[in-house]
């Protein structure tokens, strides 16, 4: 056993031997072992999760780098620890996935929407195992499954939402700006999936964050617009409206509701709107914010920027109303009359 590590066993053992530490010991203890963390074993990291499982004054710090690590060593943490939010249970269960979820399951008093999200990747992952041995002459079973209402926006249908003809739109000037983004959509397009299982919901959003972010950071607003309004499935004058309404909170929800953590969307958010954070308590804000939207909140302006592009693409397709639908309508009274 290294010097580093005997150290951070015998800190870990003092720290838990103290019945009410003051601010000063949790200060001291929490230097000391973030400096030697990077050193450990995944023994002394396992024994650490372990004994600090059922310290309410361990530091945040620690138990959040402990969280982070494989489920073997983060366990007792994710079952017992006070310290944990709700907030930062889901923030566990979005970057790890299931195992994480398992644990944080066997937790007591577990908040009923985190209990509903733990369930419903329970029996995502149920669902899509099947799907590997499945063979194309059987798609009665993939109809009959039934949609999962915790998923994000963006678990959308694959196939692009129909659109109005460019001669529906108003004016030379109107179809070239479409034209325009069927290209930025083209440039943006992913090869063609192989043949083969669906990607985890880990993978998605990876993926998704990853042609948000490339895109932010092109400092072209309109390849970011294309690419959120493709991920949120909305029109692109909302996703517009959304990214230039002089305030980030309608941005927070979009990001939000397709499931990014605060991290990533502080950096679109900032390569957006680079303007607003120039200190760092601009950053605190933006990241209180963030963790303070509930996500249901945050599909609900989803449903409202669906239900808009709804309404515009029906009123788009609508045949236009005669010029003299007036004179039409009094026709058949004129000639009643006569």
């Amino acid at each position: 056993m290294h010097k580093s590590e005997r150290l951070f066993r015998a800190a870990v053992s003092a720290f838990c031997a103290l019945t009410r530490p003051t601010r000063n010991e949790i200060a001291q203890f929490e230097e000391l072992t973030q400096r030697l963390y990077d050193k450990q074993s995944r023994e002394a990291k396992r024994f650490a999760a372990a004994a600090l499982s059922d310290s309410a004054e361990a530091p945040n710090a620690l138990i959040h780098r402990l969280c982070e690590e494989s489920v073997d060593i983060a366990a007792p943490l994710l079952i017992r620890s006070r310290t944990l939010s709700d907030i930062d249970l889901l923030g566990l269960i979005g970057r790890h996935g299931l195992p994480h979820a398992k644990a944080i399951a066997r937790r007591t008093n577990l908040h009923p929407t985190i209990a509903n999200l733990i369930r419903a990747l329970v029996a995502q992952k149920a669902q899509t195992q099947p799907e590997i041995s499945e063979t194309p002459m059987s798609p009665e079973p993939r109809l009959a499954r039934p949609t999962l209402e915790l998923v994000s926006s963006s678990d959308a249908p694959a196939s692009p939402p129909v659109e109005a003809p460019e001669t529906k739109l108003p004016g030379p000037s109107g179809m070239a700006a479409e034209r325009m983004r069927d290209r930025l959509r083209g440039f943006m397009m992913p090869a063609a999936p192989l043949p083969g299982p669906s990607p985890s919901e880990s993978d998605r959003r990876a993926m998704l964050f990853a042609r948000l972010k490339m895109t932010a950071l092109t400092g072209n607003p309109a390849f970011f617009q294309t690419a959120l309004a493709d991920a949120l499935d909305i029109e692109f004058a909302i996703a517009r409206d959304i990214t230039m309404s002089g305030g980030y909170t309608s941005l927070i929800a979009a990001l939000k509701s397709v499931g990014l953590n605060s991290e990533q969307g502080f950096l679109i958010t900032s390569a957006i709107f680079p303007q607003i954070f120039t200190h760092a308590e601009a950053i605190r804000l933006f990241i209180e914010r963030y963790q303070l939207m509930h996500h249901e909140a945050a599909l609900e302006m989803l449903r409202g920027w669906r239900a808009e592009t709804a309404a515009r693409n029906f009123l788009r397709v609508q045949p236009p109303a005669a010029v003299n639908s007036d004179e039409k309508t009094d026709s058949p009274d004129h000639l009643r009359a006569s």
